[in-house]
């Protein structure tokens, strides 16, 4: 059944891959980001959706959008207005839904941001969440653990092409689960399809589980020469970030508790297969 859906942060990394695996199964698109203009929009635009302008923290606005739609994508971010902001964009996305009659709200939040980790950006998420469950909204909260495509964040891409060196703030042998923000796409657009059997659920979700060791080993193959890998301290975070800091530390001491053989049922992309599929040649 195709259905009305509204992205918030359309043009961002996982909602981009949201929009395109909605489209992939027919649906009708509504974004919403804050610049129209931007190539990233306006590319959207051009495979039919439709794109709006919007203040996340302007309810009345929200609601007139969120009227015309019977799904809505919610997501924030800690990292443009900050923590406060993130939780005020949150509750208010949620308080537009609800007030607008929205039959299926989906939240885009980070696993085990549910066990108070003490990560400032996974707590954040965790206060959006707990508002949502008090609203009566049919949701569905999606959370995903770290991102495949952290690996092409210039600095790292920089030491496997100039040191052959894969360098993460983990020790070599400590296991990280991973995925990829297309399989995050791929997975809303599962719950959009399922709609009433993912009412109320909250899913971790991974495609991978790998040592810092096993990651460089992937790469060796896939690039056809030597890749390292160097785990350096947290510590050395600090000095950007203190939530990335914490977040690794928690990475090292705890870690993501997502179900990987539950995962894998619906296909999500391995470490391998992701690396396959990426344009690296620059780095070999």
């Amino acid at each position: 059944m195709s259905r009305i859906i509204l992205v918030a942060g359309a043009t961002g990394q996982q909602g981009g891959a949201v929009v395109q695996a909605l489209l992939k199964d027919g649906h009708q698109v509504m974004g919403i980001t804050r610049n129209i203009e931007s190539p990233k929009a306006i590319a959207l635009r051009n495979q039919g959706v439709e794109m709006i302008s919007v203040d996340f923290t302007d309810k009345d606005s929200l609601v007139k959008i969120m009227k015309k739609v019977d799904t809505v994508f919610s997501m924030t971010t800690p990292f443009e207005g900050g923590l406060e902001v993130e939780v005020q964009q949150g509750i208010t996305m949620a308080n537009a839904a609800k007030e607008a009659g929205v039959g299926h709200f989906i939240f885009n939040s980070v696993s085990d941001a549910d066990r108070e980790t003490g990560i400032p950006h996974f707590d954040s998420k965790y206060e959006v969440e707990k508002h949502l469950k008090t609203l009566g909204l049919n949701y569905t909260i999606i959370a995903p653990v770290y991102f495949m495509e952290n690996l092409l964040i210039p600095h790292v891409l920089e030491g496997i092409k100039k040191d052959g060196v894969l360098r993460m703030a983990m020790p070599n042998d400590v296991p990280l689960q991973q995925i990829s923000v297309e399989d995050i796409g791929k997975f809303v657009g599962l719950a959009v399809n399922e709609r009433e059997k993912m009412f109320g659920k909250r899913m971790n979700i991974t495609g991978d589980e790998i040592t810092g060791d096993q990651a460089a080993t992937i790469l060796s193959g896939v690039l056809g020469k030597e890749v390292r890998y160097e785990g350096i301290s947290p510590d050395f975070l600090r000095t950007q970030s203190e939530d990335l800091a914490k977040m690794f530390d928690w990475f090292i001491e705890t870690g993501y508790s997502a179900q990987l053989k539950w995962s894998k049922k619906y296909n999500l992309l391995t470490f391998e297969d992701w690396v396959e599929a990426q344009d690296l040649g620059m780095l070999r």
